[in-house]
């Protein structure tokens, strides 16, 4: 199998970058990022490409991959609707409408987060915008898109956020997560749990396509999702 990662240097794309190297039947992992992860590897190959809006430069290289794991996102704090738009919807979708033309046989995993809006109808901003971006992705024509709705996400392997108040949040509370794990299972996540569910759904597929925390715990061991749940 061979995966495209975008985002691997922000602390889910570490973790998902660290199974994917792990799994025995992943043999080539390539890292699209605006700088190196500073990493070696003999599977991890890196395209470093600074235009997140335009891939006609590096098109060539961008075909016959079995997944995508889509983990770029940045914090709706302290920033405008037109710009978080533009960071979350345009960018996403500039790679993605790429990526469908060149690999129609693609899964494509997109990080969402908890609370994202459908209906992209809602008062709060953010999830209007993610849910606006998930809806132009399952329109794509991928082999499948799954969607990741996280909330909590407890870093493990030395993932780093690279977001401030993350790094502050996961400073604080980093002691008590896993506590926090063990008595919510099915709404806690690590890192380790986020990229195994990615590389399961790769493998597998599921008939559901927005998962949810308990979702993403469940295929990570194996578990079966259906539609209906």
């Amino acid at each position: 199998m061979r995966v495209l990662i975008f985002g691997a240097t922000g602390m889910v794309g570490q973790g998902v970058l660290r199974e994917c190297l792990l799994a025995s039947d992943v043999e080539e992992v390539v890292a699209i990022g605006r700088t190196s992860i500073g990493a070696k590897h003999p599977k991890l190959k890196e395209i470093i490409h600074h235009d997140w809006f335009d891939y006609s430069t590096i098109k060539s290289d961008l075909h016959s991959f079995d997944a995508c794991f889509f983990c770029l996102g940045v914090s709706s704090f302290g920033i405008n609707e037109a710009t978080y738009t533009r960071l979350t919807y345009d960018l996403t979708i500039s790679a993605a409408q790429v990526l469908s033309t060149q690999n129609p046989e693609m899964s494509f995993i997109y990080v969402s987060g908890s609370g994202t809006d459908s209906s992209e109808q809602g008062k709060s901003m953010w999830a209007r915008i993610k849910g606006r971006t998930e809806n132009a992705l399952l329109r794509l024509p991928f082999k499948s898109v799954y969607l990741f709705r996280p909330s909590v996400i407890q870093p493990l392997h030395g993932a780093l956020s690279k977001t401030a108040q993350y790094r502050l949040f996961y400073s604080l509370f980093n002691p008590i997560l896993p506590l926090m794990r063990r008595l919510m299972p099915s709404t806690m996540l690590t890192t380790e749990i986020v990229g195994r569910a990615m590389l399961e759904l790769s493998r597998n597929g599921s008939q559901k396509q927005i998962l949810n925390a308990r979702d993403i715990n469940e295929i990570s061991f194996g578990g079966k999702i259906s539609a209906q749940n």
